[in-house]
C-alpha cells in the first residue's frame, strides 16, 4: 500500500492553483475537466513523481465548510509540508505577501509555522531541527 494522493479542500481551484504554484512553489501535474470542476493536482518540483496534492473543490458541502471553519477558528492546519529551512521559507513567503497565523516556533524536534492559503485553510510548514523520535 502506498500514498499517492492527498487532497486539500479549496473554495476556488483557480485561486488555489495560483497560490500553490506561484507562492508555495509546487508545480501543476494534472488538470482534467470533470463536470463543473477539475481533477487538479500539484507536486513538489523536487519529487515530480511523488505524492500528488489534489486541489479538491469543496463546493457546497456543508460538512466540509463547517470542518474548515472549525479548524481555522481553532488555529489547526489541515495540511503540513516539510521544508529544508523554515526561517528562510518563512521570509521568502512573507516577501511574497503570504500571511502567517504563527511565526516559526520550536516544538520538540521540529520548528513550524502556520500560514493562510487564501482558500479557506491553514497550512503548516515544518522543519525537523533535532533528533527525531
Amino acid at each position: 500500500m502506498r500514498i499517492r494522493l492527498a487532497s486539500i479542500p479549496v473554495q476556488d481551484q483557480d485561486k488555489a492553483l495560483k497560490f500553490y504554484t506561484e507562492k508555495l512553489g509546487f508545480v501543476e501535474k494534472r488538470d482534467i475537466p470533470i463536470g463543473d470542476a477539475r481533477w487538479l493536482t500539484v507536486v513538489s518540483p523536487d519529487e515530480p513523481d511523488g505524492v500528488e496534492l489534489v486541489l479538491e473543490p469543496n463546493g457546497e458541502y456543508p460538512a466540509m465548510k463547517a470542518l474548515k471553519a472549525a479548524l481555522v477558528a481553532d488555529g489547526i492546519p489541515i495540511m503540513a509540508f516539510e521544508v529544508d529551512d523554515i526561517h528562510a521559507e518563512y521570509e521568502r513567503l512573507r516577501a511574497l505577501g503570504v500571511e502567517f497565523t504563527m511565526e516559526p516556533t520550536e516544538a520538540g524536534p521540529t520548528t513550524f509555522a502556520i500560514l493562510d492559503d487564501t482558500c479557506g485553510n491553514l497550512v503548516q510548514l515544518y522543519q525537523v531541527t533535532g533528533a527525531s523520535v
